[in-house]
């Protein structure tokens, strides 16, 4: 049997979602928490354990690639006892996990190479095409094509609902991260348009970048949704405060409609096709409340803040 390493916490989703967890043998510190349970991190990250700020997270970061130093690092003895024949990592974001370069430094002096597989996906259907990249590596290619089945009929669902009900698209704007704000980019407006909105603001297939609070302000959001890559509600609501003491967070529409809503992380900058999925049937939920409800399952995936009981600056 073949046996596997995840270096993205997507990957080893996704693994799980299409019944692959007995190949898998090595993972990252910030996969999944049934992952964390069975199997071995081999990633780590010199961050772990501390409570750090947006904005001093995104200073770490930024200082490191600026001075070229990594923040992540390889148990190479354990990875040399795992023996693994394929390595799952990425090549599209060297700030939120490890790349193929520095996973190819660390298996250099391994008796056995592994081969390394990037999943490095720009849209959500280059996502769903990644599932088919890593069954296709077991040998399993047609379980990727009934996961993928299963999904699409759930986001048909979606659209569906939302055409018979002549919906029209909401003003949205997506948050990935606070301090400093960024916009969305990649998957997420992919995500945002089947769910029955527009996010201006995004970048789709592309980067997220810093975005000013003026533009944001300027925009006017109908519905603001604000997700912090890596972040949980409740730790998104720490530091909500950022937000709303700005100069113009009460002449937000958003804000005034009491539209404003928090989400795990995972639904969205996790690059795993049923996560985001999830996402998509969330955000139909908040933007479109009277054509489509949440599923039950996800009721505790988002928070809806109430502006009634936030201080406002």
């Amino acid at each position: 049997m073949l046996r596997v390493c995840s270096f993205l916490p997507a990957v080893t989703q996704m693994l799980y979602d299409m019944g692959f967890e007995e190949h898998l043998h090595g993972i990252t510190f910030e996969c999944p928490e049934q992952a964390l349970r069975e199997k071995k991190p081999v990633v780590r990250c010199v961050l772990e354990g501390k409570n750090l700020s947006s904005i001093e997270i995104d200073a770490l970061f930024s200082a490191s690639k600026h001075q070229g130093k990594d923040l992540y690092y390889v148990d190479e003895q354990l990875l040399e006892e795992i023996a693994p024949d394929i390595i799952f990592t990425q090549d599209m974001c060297d700030i939120c996990q490890i790349d193929t370069a520095c996973t190819a430094a660390a298996v250099a002096n391994l008796e056995k190479q592994p081969e390394l597989i990037s999943i490095s996906p720009e849209s959500l259907e280059d996502v769903f095409q990644s599932a088919v990249t890593i069954a296709k590596a077991l040998g399993r290619e047609e379980v990727a094509y009934a996961y993928l089945t299963r999904l699409h009929k759930r986001i048909d669902a979606v659209v569906d609902k939302l055409r018979v009900a002549k919906a029209l698209p909401k003003r949205i704007m997506l948050m990935e991260w606070l301090d400093p704000i960024f916009n969305c980019g990649h998957w997420i407006p992919h995500q945002i348009a089947y769910a029955g909105g527009v996010d201006m603001l995004s970048n789709p297939s592309g980067d997220s970048i810093v975005t000013q609070w003026e533009k944001i302000v300027k925009y006017n959001p109908e519905v603001l949704v604000i997700a912090p890559c890596g972040f949980t509600v409740e730790r998104t609501l720490e530091e909500l405060d950022i937000l709303t003491e700005k100069v113009g967070w009460n002449s937000l529409k958003a804000v005034q409609d009491n539209a404003v809503f928090i989400a795990d992380f995972d639904m969205f900058t996790q690059s795993s096709a049923n996560t985001l999925v999830n996402g998509i049937e969330v955000l139909a939920g908040l933007f479109h409340p009277e054509v489509f409800q949440v599923p039950e399952k996800l009721s505790k995936k988002y928070r809806h803040v109430d502006m009634a009981k936030v201080v406002k600056g």
